[in-house]
């Protein structure tokens, strides 16, 4: 598959949360503003400047990072790396002198969740990072706007298969060029495209259905 036909990074995190709701962005072109999405972007603003390069001390912060992985075919935009003086375990970095170890943070305008959308975000990432420079990484931070602090996400085994298997069910849709049917949740309610959606057709029962409970 040629590399411009890589699906982009940032639908991992659609997926993860709901897979119908990747579906009706990235397949059908739908999208709608709500609070949540607005608050996000205006969050974002304030993230989103790729000439911005600064050093503090022992860290190099760089925004609007390009990342791409072949192994996942993803690409897309990292909110922020920070690269941290690391003579041990760094790469080099041009102009600079040392080494350094690459640090992703992903910038979120709500709190942490209980669902892992996030940190799968977060992991490929990481998993492109890792491709980049030909190491290994062990963790990466996410920071929620509400209470304006960060979670440390360890990159675990399990996080990094599970987002390999969100990247191929993302490839599955878009081979099939279906949108997943809507499953009815708690998460509907903070979704911009509910009103798309209409995931309370997904309750409705049919006749035999209906007379298969009664009985």
């Amino acid at each position: 598959m040629d590399s411009e036909d890589y699906l982009q990074l940032a639908g991992i995190q659609r997926y993860a949360f709901c897979p119908r709701q990747w579906g009706l962005v990235h397949l059908e072109g739908h999208w709608q503003e709500n609070v949540l999405t607005y608050g996000g972007q205006k969050l974002h603003r304030n993230v989103n400047n790729p000439e911005f390069l600064e050093s503090r001390g022992d860290v190099i912060v760089s925004r609007s990072v390009p990342v791409r992985s072949h192994r996942l075919r993803l690409y897309g935009i990292a909110d922020m790396v920070e690269f941290i003086r690391d003579e041990a375990n760094g790469i080099k970095l041009a102009h600079r002198a040392g080494r350094w170890r690459p640090l992703p943070v992903e910038y979120k305008y709500g709190q942490s969740k209980l669902t892992s959308c996030d940190r799968v975000q977060l992991c490929a990432q990481a998993m492109c990072l890792e491709e980049t420079f030909d190491m290994d990484l062990h963790e990466g931070h996410i920071f929620y706007g509400r209470p304006r602090r960060r979670e440390v996400v360890l990159l675990s085994d399990e996080l990094r298969q599970e987002t390999r298997e969100v990247t191929e069910a993302m490839y599955g849709c878009q081979n099939t060029g279906v949108t997943p049917p809507p499953e009815y949740g708690k998460h509907c309610e903070r979704c911009s495209l509910v009103e798309v959606c209409v995931p309370s057709l997904s309750q409705r029962q049919t006749v035999s259905q209906y007379l298969e409970r009664m009985l």
